[in-house]
């Protein structure tokens, strides 16, 4: 019985989350093992062609610490936000929360580093801080508990922000532009980003998405609002 209680406790784990996670692993392995620099986003890399760097940078870690601590915000904000909008979906926002938190960290950068020290931008924290943006711009509650105490919820992310500036290797500015970027997006300002459940329903039966329902022990969340739930009371 317990087996089975695992073994059920494991396909519920959403399937882009946990993919997210092993493309982590596998990005900053090798840098870790080789003791090379993780590649992380910087204007330098860029003006030398490697473009890739404006999504690949949310897979790289550059030491164990920050790898464990990515993959904790991995695991809990990628899997919450993808039940929330669907397997498909949650796979399309991250590239384009990535791209969009990139670009204004470069643009941000050159300004900031006449005050402060900047770090590279690396990790998932950015497009975790943009779920939370939109998380908490579209909340229908007014208030929560943080640490034992009641604050409006749309100040959750900054504290939570303040928070994240003791992770090893994190960058405060490119978090922050994540968390722009993302409450920019519950607000409805990116609403070219938007597309309708029926798009991510049709989504679900091609490739690569039709792949990852067959993957055992990991669980797709349809695109469909309806269908979700349903999946969810099954």
């Amino acid at each position: 019985v317990r087996g089975d209680s695992m073994a059920a406790g494991w396909e519920r784990q959403p399937a882009a989350a946990a993919l997210t996670l092993l493309l982590s692993l596998g990005a900053s392995a090798l840098g870790l093992l080789r003791g090379a620099a993780a590649a992380s986003l910087r204007p330098a890399a860029l003006s030398a062609g490697e473009v890739h760097r404006l999504v690949t940078y949310i897979f790289v870690y550059e030491d164990l610490i920050s790898l464990t601590c990515g993959a904790i915000i991995i695991w809990y904000f990628a899997g919450s936000f993808e039940k929330n909008v669907g397997t498909a979906k949650h796979c399309f926002l991250t590239i384009a929360f990535a791209v969009l938190s990139a670009f204004l960290y470069l643009l941000l950068r050159p300004v900031v580093s006449r005050v402060s020290a900047v770090e590279d931008a690396k990790g998932f924290m950015p497009v975790a801080f943009a779920t939370l943006g939109v998380s908490t711009t579209r909340s229908r509650m007014k208030s929560t508990l943080f640490f034992g105490v009641r604050v409006p919820v749309v100040l959750v992310p900054w504290f939570m922000l303040c928070i994240a500036w003791f992770i090893p290797h994190s960058s405060l500015l490119s978090n922050l532009c994540g968390l722009l970027v993302g409450e920019a997006y519950g607000l409805g300002y990116c609403f070219c980003l938007d597309f309708p459940e029926s798009v991510g329903s049709k989504l679900d039966r091609v490739f690569p998405f039709s792949l990852l329902k067959r993957i055992p022990g990991l669980k797709y969340i349809p695109g469909s609002l309806a269908e979700r739930r349903a999946f969810e009371s099954s």
